[in-house]
């Protein structure tokens, strides 16, 4: 099993109710180094916030790009580094592993939107998860992120709990249904079981971390949200220095 990749998955196993994992998500080496240095033990890469910080839309970053910068932010750190790799650029799952270990990623986010503003099938995705699993073996930790709340889905708590518990079953280690309100969260995690890791996407209003692990939430990541807020102080830094 890969060193790296190992000690991510140990991270979010066993963890008392009230400490879940938080992992900011580093756009860039300056911010993973300062991220690392605040005492983080892992990190996990934001697809739109590259994608922002490289000049590109949320979606359209092209996937050299993103496995470049990928690898920039793990050559960075000494921590272990999960990667956002959208859904997998169509690559196949043989290329797609072998693209990711190349950045020395500990691990990765699949999502299961279609790219065209609906989901895959969760049958077709589950058969994704269980290929990446079968190429990658231990080597990687896999974030099956679940968009069924992105995507106007009715009942989107059953519907989560559902893919998550057929990509689980395909090879999944953790499951991330974005964007799920903080009143969700205990509908899913007794939907899920006490085991599988459970990811929640933070916002500024979301209650602080103790009470989204007690909720049920493992595992604590924030999208691009970092991202925006540094450049909100960029702005005001801005607005100092024209004024000045």
């Amino acid at each position: 099993m890969s060193g790296p990749a190992l000690a991510l998955r140990a991270l979010h196993l066993g963890r008392a109710a009230g400490d879940p994992l938080v992992l900011p998500g580093p756009w860039d080496a300056a911010s993973a180094v300062a991220f690392e240095a605040a005492g983080f033990p892992a990190l996990a890469t934001p697809s739109a916030g590259i994608a922002r910080s490289l000049g590109y839309e949320d979606g359209s970053t092209p996937a050299d790009e993103m496995f470049a910068q990928v690898a920039r932010i793990v050559r960075a750190v000494s921590v272990p580094v999960t990667a956002d790799v959208e859904g997998g650029y169509g690559l196949a799952p043989k290329e797609l592993v072998e693209r990711v270990l190349e950045t020395g990623a500990a691990g990765v986010n699949l999502e299961d939107s279609d790219g065209r503003g609906g989901l895959r099938d969760a049958h077709e995705h589950a058969d994704l998860l269980a290929a990446v699993r079968a190429e990658a073996g231990d080597a990687l930790f896999v974030n099956a992120r679940v968009d069924v709340y992105l995507r106007d889905v009715p009942a989107p708590a059953t519907a989560a709990v559902a893919r998550s518990l057929r990509y689980a079953a395909a090879g999944a280690d953790c499951v991330y249904p974005i964007a799920a309100p903080v009143a969700d969260l205990p509908a899913l995690r007794s939907g899920l079981g006490a085991d599988l890791p459970l990811n929640f996407l933070a916002r500024p209003d979301s209650p602080p971390f103790a009470e989204l692990g007690r909720l049920g939430a493992t595992r604590i990541t924030f999208g691009p949200g970092l991202l925006l807020r540094t450049l909100d102080h960029v702005r005001a830094l801005a607005e100092e220095l024209r004024g000045a």
